[in-house]
């Protein structure tokens, strides 16, 4: 489909966003996989924005509050998914400077820690390498965990 019609990307990109919403990089990437021009998949995209059905900052808050409360993600696992989907850096860090302060960033992985491990005692090396390990698949900084175990995790 060389160029394709601005009429087709736009049914093309309500379909796509039929599914959940997106970022406006990832409208543009699946319009160009489907194989529409680059100044079709601009034109599509200004039109999406203008009538408010794409918005990044929207859609970057919802992602972000769905990561933290349904999967309970740290700022770290967060931060890389939305690079991945094309989110500007400044846009990021303010999300994540609101989603996660100090204190709500260790109250949040301190309260997955006692779910997943209730009543394992974490003097024992292997009970606090998989501690470790789980919560920065989660994406939550060492400094955070060190805090949140009472122990520098050099120690292994």
């Amino acid at each position: 489909m060389s160029g394709g019609s601005g009429e087709e990307a736009f049914k093309r990109a309500l379909k796509f966003l039929g599914y959940r919403a997106r970022s406006e990089a990832e409208v543009r990437r699946k319009l160009a996989q489907l194989g529409f021009s680059r100044d079709t998949a601009d034109g599509t995209v200004k039109k999406l924005v203008s009538l408010k059905l794409l918005d990044d900052e929207n859609f970057a808050r919802a992602w972000t509050v769905s990561r933290v409360e349904g999967r309970g993600y740290g700022p770290l696992r967060i931060e890389r998914e939305l690079k991945q989907k094309g989110i500007a850096k400044s846009l990021i860090a303010q999300i994540l400077d609101e989603t996660f302060s100090k204190r709500q960033g260790k109250e949040r992985a301190r309260q997955l820690l006692e779910k997943r491990f209730r009543g394992k005692d974490f003097s024992d090396a292997k009970v606090f390498r998989r501690a470790v390990a789980f919560l920065q698949r989660r994406g939550y900084r060492d400094s955070v965990i060190a805090e949140i175990l009472k122990r520098p995790l050099e120690d292994d």
